[in-house]
This record gives C-alpha cells, structure tokens and sequence, in this order.
C-alpha cells in the first residue's frame, strides 16, 4: 500500500489562541487532534504506513500515537497504522524534511500537510496520479475551490490537468479560476534523489512550483472535503461542518447531491449573448445564495449553454476568461463553483463567422440532459437528490429529463411550466430548498474510527 508522509511539525503561529503552543496537527476538534481525523480517514482506506515529519513539540505528538498501536485516548480503539517519525533537529520550513526520507520510503508516496481537515478518496487520487506519472508528472497536487482565492495560491492548468502557471498571493493576477493547492500531494520516489541535504526550503515555492517549467506537475480536481485550520475562523467553521455531517458527506465514494445553475439570467445579468468580460455582471443575492450552497453540503454545478461559439462571437478562450471573471467575483465575496460546464454547440446556421464544427446537434445543449449527466458521472451525483435551477423552459425541461428537482429564477412562469416553483432570485430560491429539507440543524454523523457512532456536545 501506497505510504503517507504527514507534514507535522508546525507551529501554528496564526492560531495561537485555539493552539495554546500545541503542534498544529494537535489542535483538537471535539477533543480528538487533527492528526488523529487525518489517521482515521486514511487507515480506513487501507493506508497504513505512515511517515510522520516533526519537529516544535515533537514529544507531544510521540507521547500521543507512539508507534500506531496505542489506543486512541478518545475512542478507545486502536489507531490501526504503523508510524515511523522523522525529526528535524532545526525548522526546516515546510519543504526541508522531504530530504530526510530518502531510504524511509520506497515508492511514489502521499504527502499531506499535518493540519488540515479531509475526507478524500485517496484511491481515486492515486489512480490519477498513475495516468499522470505515466505522462512524465513528479508530483500531482490535489486542487480544489475555496472561500478565500484572493489570499491562496492559485493553480493554473491546460485542459490535461498540466500546471502551466502557479501564482503566489503577490503575483499579478485579474481573472482567474478558483482552483487552489489543498495541502494533498502525490509525489513521485524519483523527486527525492533531486533535494538537496536537509535545508530549509518551501514545499510550494521551492520544490513543486520548478516543476511547472518542466512540465512535470499536474493537478487532480476535487469537490471533496478539504479545509485547513490556519486562523480561528477556519477552525470554527470546520467545526461548524463536521457538525453538520458535511465533512464525512463530500467523500466521493458516497452519492453526492448539487444544486446545477443555469448561467445567463440565474447568475449574471441577463445581457444578450456575453462575448466579453466586460458584459458579465453578476446579479444581486448571487453571491449570497451561492455561500449557501457551499455551506450546505450540496455542490455548487454551472451548466449553460454558450451558442457564442458556434456563432463566432466568442472564442473558448474568451468564454473562459469570461468564466474566470465569475469565478473571481464569486470568490472575492467567499463563494465558489465546484465545476462550470458549457455547451458550444448551435445547429442553426447563417451567423457571419460561424464555425462549422459547433453547429450540430448535441447531447449537451439544454434542454437536452448531457452536461447533468456528465457532471453525475464525474462527480457520483444522485440526479434524483439534486436541483436544476434556471430562468427558462430548457433549463427546467433539462433538469426533468435528468431525474432532478427543478425550480425557476427571475421571471413568471410559462403555461408549460405549471407545477413549477418560480422565484424571485436565486437567493430566495435557495432559501426555499434548503428551509425544505431543514438545512443547518445539527444531525447525528458518523465518526471514522470503525463506524463508531458520536455524537458531538
């Protein structure tokens, strides 16, 4: 089985008051350290060689798991790991401790930072990150959408999942994707031969971001559950999601459940066909309904229809810069998409400068179902436990096809469309399905260790 090496040495500086001069990975969530819920979601998965680099407080950690047979002090029950510790005897800075592996592992390894909160499908992750070892990759970052892009570093990738650009928080940046470094690696056996002896060094900055130029660095997308714990109002809301059973709900093994958005009239003003940055504006209560999706556990999914294309008025890169100036505006406020799918397609011909290979007929164009039904593959979403929601008959048609609920935005209803729930903005919408299934109550959830029931106090 695949070994994991854990980045546990921090010291937590920016969560002192939670910390209390703990090692990161031992900030406790309902009594229980990170490291712990990190341990648990991996030895349940069948990872069980585990490689954990230390250093501030290191006696902390050692007393607390010893070799991976001790008992958890919690639970009772075993960790069900073997650990093996690697200690820096000065900081090394996040990326400094790699170089001390060479001989402790054997083959290509997970490499997670100690203090964040996951539930992941690790297999899955490694399974793309074979393909991706197989196209020339050292390393394969697991990206991911969040509520803070503006202070994240941001991934940028070609349409193979290759890195092609990485940008720090001062690098120069206008539109962009929210797609963010989640602290969950893939590393390649072959990139520890490249470090140099024990020194210093940053993980992002001085290891990974060189492999952009090489070509060696990809990425793996994710909706899963990953949150770090960096500053107490991140602490409080990964409490606030583990409560609600979100944390454990967004493992891709498990039916996923979304809430599909049509763009044009639901998102952003409705201007004609959008053929540049400039014409898109986002609509009042969008970002706020979109902040209630994220928080409620459903995935947030755009599926629009984008005729631009195949009439000529817009090039896929132009819609994508397009989509990158939502993603941003979304973001600046603390919403995110978790993934935008469109369709270039338009079977009516006699547009000046129409291009010839988007005008055809399509599985994908609303009201056919095809982007929902894409979306239900990658993502294992219960199209039944799902919405379509949208300002026209397509959209609501689409959504029917596919087995999900539907609901209309922005305007009154046609004599088609009867028994369709129609609301005023997105925002109210959202209010209505999540008021009607109880959203925000606190609920029972599963604990990982063993299926052990707990519920918190």
């Amino acid at each position: 089985m695949t070994p994991v090496v854990i980045l546990a040495g921090g010291k937590g500086t920016r969560i002192e008051s939670i910390a209390q001069d703990l090692p990161k990975p031992m900030i406790k969530v309902h009594d229980r350290p990170i490291l712990e819920l990190q341990i648990d979601c991996l030895s349940e998965q069948g990872f069980t060689d585990v490689v954990l680099i230390v250093g501030h407080r290191k006696e902390v950690i050692k007393n607390y798991f010893g070799d991976g047979s001790l008992r958890s002090p919690v639970s009772g029950l075993p960790f069900g790991v073997n650990i093996r510790y690697v200690e820096e005897t000065e900081p090394l800075g996040t990326g400094g401790g790699l170089a001390l592996l060479k001989g402790l592992v054997a083959e290509d390894f997970l490499l997670l930072c100690g203090d964040i909160v996951f539930d992941v499908d690790f297999h899955r992750f490694l399974t793309f990150h074979r393909e991706c070892r197989a196209k020339g990759a050292m390393a394969t970052l697991l990206t991911h959408p969040n509520n803070h892009p503006y202070d994240s570093g941001l991934v940028v990738a070609d349409d193979q999942n290759r890195v092609i650009d990485w940008l720090h928080k001062e690098d120069k940046r206008q539109w962009y994707r929210n797609r963010v470094n989640a602290g969950i690696h893939a590393i390649a056996l072959d990139l520890l031969e490249r470090l140099p002896g024990a020194q210093k060094l940053d993980l992002d900055r001085d290891l990974l971001k060189p492999l952009v130029k090489s070509s060696e660095l990809y990425c793996y997308d994710s909706s899963e559950y990953v949150k770090d714990m960096g500053t107490p109002d991140r602490y409080r809301a990964v409490i606030a999601d583990i409560e609600k059973g979100i944390v454990r709900s967004k493992n891709l093994t498990l039916p996923q459940k979304a809430i599909f958005l049509d763009r044009d009239g639901t998102i952003n003003r409705p201007n004609g066909f959008i053929a540049h940055p400039d014409e898109f504006q986002l609509l009042p209560e969008v970002t706020l309904a979109i902040q209630k999706i994220n928080q409620s556990g459903y995935l947030c999914i755009v599926v629009t229809n984008q005729p631009v294309v195949a009439r000529g008025e817009c090039t896929l890169e132009d819609l994508e810069t397009i989509h990158n100036k939502m993603e941003t505006e979304l973001g600046k406020e603390g919403a995110y998409l978790d993934r935008v799918y469109y369709c270039p397609h338009h079977p009516d011909g006699g547009f000046a400068g129409e291009r010839a290979e988007y005008k055809v007929s399509c599985q994908c164009r609303k009201p056919e179902p095809g982007m929902l039904l894409q979306a239900a593959k990658e993502f294992n979403i219960d199209l039944n436990a799902s919405w379509m929601i949208g300002d026209s008959g397509s959209d609501i048609k689409a959504g029917q096809v596919a087995g999900c609920h539907v609901a209309g935005v922005g305007r009154s209803p046609a004599a088609s469309e009867e028994g369709v729930s129609w609301f005023q903005d997105l925002s109210s919408c959202m209010d209505f399905i999540l008021g009607k299934e109880g959203s925000g109550s606190k609920y029972e959830f599963r604990k990982r260790i063993k299926g052990a029931n707990f519920r918190p106090s």
